[in-house]
């Protein structure tokens, strides 16, 4: 894992195209502000796992419904 540095309103740059931001420094907690392209999905951690776990729970649905068949 790289570890960065970096202080409020100071930025890095990911693969050309995604900008991450210090906004706020509160204590224990800080506020990133992230520019990136509309294709690019951006989601918290806690989040992510769990639009993870519901697609695993789902079963795959048949393009053809069984009327179809």
């Amino acid at each position: 894992m790289l570890v960065l540095s970096r202080r409020k309103n100071e930025s890095i740059i990911l693969n050309d195209n995604i900008v991450v931001t210090v906004i706020e420094i509160r204590g224990d907690k800080i506020r990133l502000g992230i520019e990136a392209p509309r294709n690019v999905s951006v989601h918290r951690q806690e989040v992510y796992e769990a639009i993870q776990n519901e697609a695993h729970r789902k079963p795959p649905t048949s393009p053809l419904s069984s009327s179809e068949s």
